[in-house]
């Protein structure tokens, strides 16, 4: 027992050595953003890679969803003549890679509801579909895989497990969308276009020290407003 514990305590202080190390690059980047944004392109993009870390794919996919859709608006309201204009925002609603049933991002004002996730076990998909009763909800995975391939795979696991096609039908449609790596890219490629890889970097740098527990989410959300 005690050569396990001794394993295990190896491996919290490298996962931690990793994680100060990649907290100290995001800052170091931060300082030179302004001379070499192509540097700072680079780095994040390598973030968005099928080999990286679980939870720094959270992470920077969160960031980048965010900024994505930041400028974006749309129109609502409960009659035609008095419409609201409001901005599209992405909010995190836990801790990464944490087990507690929650889903992982919502999109306020339309209610979309995202989950990170790197496997294609259909058990697992299905199993967030139910938790929130079948309301349609986005995929973000950890693949390069395309998404009418990964979509065909969880029918076919589908089948394999339920059999019966209404069964089978009734969870695909609860699958609003598929998000893969290209896609990713594709939005922090347009986020770049407009200015936010900068901002980008700041968000992935506060979620991943509110992750590690470098400091308390609040007091960073004051630092940001300051």
């Amino acid at each position: 027992s005690k050569t396990i514990l001794a394993i295990i305590d190896l491996y919290i202080e490298a996962k931690k050595d990793a994680f100060e190390s990649f907290i100290a690059a995001c800052e170091e980047l931060q300082k030179i953003s302004g001379k070499d944004p192509e540097k700072v392109y680079g780095f994040i993009s390598s973030l968005l890679q099928p080999n990286i870390d679980a939870r720094l794919f959270e992470i920077v996919s969160f960031s980048v969803l965010k900024y994505f859709y930041h400028d974006k608006k749309i129109f609502w309201g409960f009659t035609r003549t008095e419409l609201n204009e409001e901005n599209l925002v992405l909010y995190k609603t836990g801790r990464t890679n944490a087990n507690d049933g929650g889903i992982d991002f919502v999109m306020k004002p339309l209610g979309c509801f995202y989950q990170v996730t790197e496997t294609l076990d259909v058990k697992k998909y299905f199993l967030d579909i139910d938790k929130i009763e079948h309301y349609p909800i986005r995929f973000v995975i950890k693949t390069n895989e395309e998404k009418d391939d990964v979509l065909e795979k969880l029918r076919n696991g589908a089948k394999l497990q339920y059999g019966i096609d209404k069964i089978v039908q009734k969870y695909m449609e609860a699958i609003e969308e598929i998000v893969n790596i290209p896609t990713l890219l594709n939005y922090f490629n347009e986020a770049n276009r407009i200015g936010y890889t900068n901002k980008i970097l700041e968000e992935i740098l506060i979620q991943s020290k509110v992750e590690f527990n470098y400091q308390d989410a609040s007091e960073l959300v004051e630092d940001e407003d300051e």
